[in-house]
């Protein structure tokens, strides 16, 4: 199991685009794939639902922790990570 927090860098969050491009990342690989609000780690969302990921509410500044679990953890996590610090495109 592997586990990296991340700031959000989007100005309006993590909202529905980027967190549809965040959930198609995530389903690429056959790992879990969990997400959390940093300080609320005891209870993840599946990362690769879209109502998961929304209902988190993340917002700019806020430290997202993700945790991949599987055959191809290191790889679903750098990816992902990569993702969010990209700022999704925006």
């Amino acid at each position: 199991m592997l586990t990296k927090t991340v700031e959000i860098i989007n100005k309006n969050g993590l909202h529905a685009r980027p967190a549809s491009d965040f959930v198609k990342e995530a389903g690429k690989y056959k790992c879990s794939v969990k997400v959390a609000r940093a300080g609320e780690e005891e209870n993840p969302s599946d990362a690769k639902s879209i109502i998961s990921v929304l209902l988190l509410g993340l917002c700019k500044g806020e430290k997202a922790v993700i945790t991949t679990e599987g055959e191809d953890e290191e790889e679903a996590l750098n990816n992902i990570v990569a993702l969010i610090e990209s700022g999704f495109g925006e």
